[in-house]
């Protein structure tokens, strides 16, 4: 089947950006939904009317979260302005679902160990850098040797939150452990290039600007895939950093082998790295650079979390009974 031009364009559009591959993939499904849903009408007859007739279907019948249903707001409006290159105005009869404020899941510093001693081998390895760095799943699976900082103990995080570089912290506690790992990966490296292959995906145009530089040690990923692939894109066969879903799996079987009983994901390591650098007292602004946040006001929210209680109030019953 032919691709269609409109959504080629779509694809074009958010390159040109640079936005991240998980936000074209997200706004190519959601245009491609919004179309199917109007019986395939070119995007260019429709308006206000049929955008909030999607979002409506999206969240009475689908009954989506509000942050997925403003996900598809967003990839819809992107179609009109970015693409089609109309005037939105309209976008103010659309009403846009207000989020509900849920606070994190942060676990004290007891639970987070023993969900840690229940991880091995690589998970092990990739929980423990996420949890001392702040890293998102995503920024700790794509990071490249070079970004290693050992002699001043920080890692450059590339493209991460809010498409922007940051610098954070490389853990002491994982380096001999990293140092061995990452020996693994150079016989890998070393036996990849052996066999012919050995090249690693770069980003933008980088590969047509340094040929060579696909195969250089300092651009393979740190937690490269166990297997090579390649994609229809791409005809060349080179080994991707580690699937996502592996570490999610093996995070979920870890709480639950630790007795914790609430909700943990990957990201709940994030929560705990922001949270007790609070407790030990560490600035705010400090740990929002760390974090990559772009307002103060984000990361704030951690603040209301911290084990000194509900806004650092102590209950008068503590008085009584303590």
């Amino acid at each position: 089947m032919a691709p269609s031009p409109l959504l080629e364009k779509v694809r074009a559009c958010i390159r040109v950006r640079h936005y991240s591959p998980r936000t074209e993939s997200a706004y190519l499904h959601w245009i491609r939904r919004y179309i199917l849903f109007h019986g395939k009408r070119h995007p260019a007859e429709m308006g206000s009317a049929e955008v909030r007739e999607f979002l409506d279907y999206l969240a009475v019948q689908k009954k989506v979260a509000a942050s997925t249903q403003n996900q598809a707001l967003a990839a819809v409006l992107f179609l009109y302005k970015a693409v089609l290159d109309q005037e939105i105005g309209w976008v103010e009869d659309v009403v846009r679902t207000r989020r509900p404020t849920h606070l994190p899941v942060v676990l004290s510093r007891g639970e987070l160990g023993q969900v840690l001693q229940e991880l091995a081998g690589t998970e092990s390895l990739i929980a423990r850098m996420m949890y001392g760095s702040g890293m998102c799943l995503l920024e700790a699976l794509t990071l490249r040797v070079g970004d290693l900082g050992f002699d001043y103990h920080q890692i450059t995080v590339r493209s991460g939150k809010g498409m922007k570089d940051r610098v954070t912290i490389l853990p002491e506690g994982v380096l001999p452990d990293l140092r061995q790992h990452l020996e693994r990966v150079r016989r890998l490296h070393d036996r990849d290039l052996a066999e012919g292959f050995g090249h690693a995906p770069l980003p933008d145009a980088l590969a047509r600007k340094y040929p060579t530089a696909a195969i250089e040690w300092r651009w393979q990923f740190v937690f490269p895939s166990k297997t090579r692939s390649r994609s229809a894109e791409d005809p060349c066969w080179r080994r991707w950093h580690a699937s996502p879903s592996n570490l999610q799996k093996a995070i979920k079987t870890a709480a639950q082998r630790a007795g914790v009983d609430r909700r943990v994901s990957t990201h709940t390591l994030r929560h705990c790295f922001v949270t007790h650098l609070l407790e030990d007292g560490y600035d705010i602004r400090t740990v929002q650079e760390l974090l990559g946040h772009s307002d103060v006001k984000t990361t704030m929210i951690y603040t209301h979390v911290m084990q000194k209680g509900a806004r650092a109030v102590r209950s008068p019953l503590d008085r009584i009974t303590g």
